[in-house]
């Protein structure tokens, strides 16, 4: 006698806002040149990977981590000139962000965005229960103090984000911009530096005990660790210990502390790391200015491009096509047709570039 099959039950709805969300993707596609995902196109030195292995025998698998993760505060600490209570550290920036927005976002409270930027800040501010208010940049993708100012005086934001250099258009903002916000913001002030290393100032020096505003960065791009996930951020030591109470206990494994701490052993061949792709963003810029597309100033280690001929999902899809995946941020808002590259290697560069060269022919 076989069994009726048992009646599904009904799925569990999710919260209402989380049910209309859309998740955050970026494809993750099979071929010759990626230049989609702002990743170090170099591995960290050989030294670093050689170390790590020999300390993976000393972790004490059976122990849970150091839920301080007291020597990788201490490093990140040194690294900035800090003290090692000004530094809480995640699973990547956009764990810290979103411990940021448990802490001091929520219902009831809003966090402002100046579009477009980073769509993680907006993504995750709504999936912790915060409102989301989104001032607008100028044509240019410049931002305008008064537009600043129209958005804190009419929303009173919890949390207001700044990203410099602004992904995914590359710009840094001025300095006299991000002292204006510190100045005028109600609540907290998150400035990005996701891509700070790259950048010809950091907000870094604006943290202070009586300023409300931190710096996040990231071991991703410059440090070469994108697979660690792995970030941080540096503020006041009061903020610090109010994040400690919302996040996870043991967030951090034995192995990422080990891995953050040894890797800022290597700040010398960082730096070179960081020149070496200056040097080569100026030249891939140099030759975007030789073909029909406009392309934005970069302090990141990305440029964005919008083709003036063809439309940019097109060229997108003729890219791919030959095997090279840049970023399509043609459906964003305020980007229609525009195109993201990663700064990679020479070989990859000159790809991407000989493509380029031909779908735009």
């Amino acid at each position: 006698m076989s069994a009726t099959p048992a009646t599904p039950a009904a799925p569990v709805a999710p919260r209402d806002d989380v049910a209309l969300m859309s998740g955050y993707h970026s494809p993750q596609v099979d071929v010759a040149v990626r230049l989609n995902t702002n990743e170090a196109p170099e591995p960290p030195p050989a030294a670093f990977s050689k170390r790590l292995a020999e300390l993976v025998g000393d972790v004490a698998w059976h122990r849970y981590p150091d839920r301080s993760y007291t020597a990788l505060r201490a490093a990140i600490a040194g690294l900035h000139g800090v003290r090692p209570e000004q530094v809480f550290a995640a699973n990547g920036s956009n764990e810290v962000l979103q411990t940021l927005c448990l802490a001091y976002g929520g219902p009831g409270r809003v966090a402002a965005t100046f579009e477009p930027t980073y769509a993680l800040h907006g993504h995750i501010a709504r999936i912790t229960g915060t409102g989301v208010v989104e001032g607008r940049r100028n044509d240019d993708f410049t931002l305008d103090p008064a537009e600043v100012d129209r958005v804190l005086a009419a929303t009173s934001p919890a949390i207001t984000f700044v990203c410099s250099p602004n992904n995914p258009t590359g710009m840094v903002e001025p300095e006299s911009l991000v002292r204006h916000v510190a100045a005028t913001a109600p609540g907290l002030v998150v400035v990005d530096e996701a891509y700070g290393q790259f950048a010809p100032w950091s907000a870094l020096d604006l943290v202070a005990d009586d300023r409300p505003l931190v710096v996040t960065r990231t071991f991703s791009k410059t440090w070469s660790m994108a697979a660690a996930r792995l970030g941080y951020l540096v503020g006041p030591e009061w903020l610090v210990a109010e994040l400690d109470k919302v996040v996870l206990p043991y967030h951090l494994d034995s192995l990422k502390q080990a891995a953050g701490t040894l890797a800022l052993e290597f700040r010398a061949d960082m730096e070179a790391r960081v020149a070496s792709l200056v040097e080569e963003r100026g030249r891939l810029s140099a030759a975007l200015a030789d073909l029909p597309v406009e392309a934005w100033p970069s302090g990141a280690n990305f440029i964005l491009f919008r083709p003036t001929g063809p439309d940019g999902q097109a060229v997108w899809q003729a890219l791919l096509d030959r095997s090279v995946l840049v970023r399509n941020c043609a459906s964003w808002p305020g980007l229609d047709g525009c195109l993201r590259v990663t700064v990679g290697t020479r070989a990859e560069d000159d790809a991407f570039l000989a493509a380029l060269t031909e779908v735009l022919a």
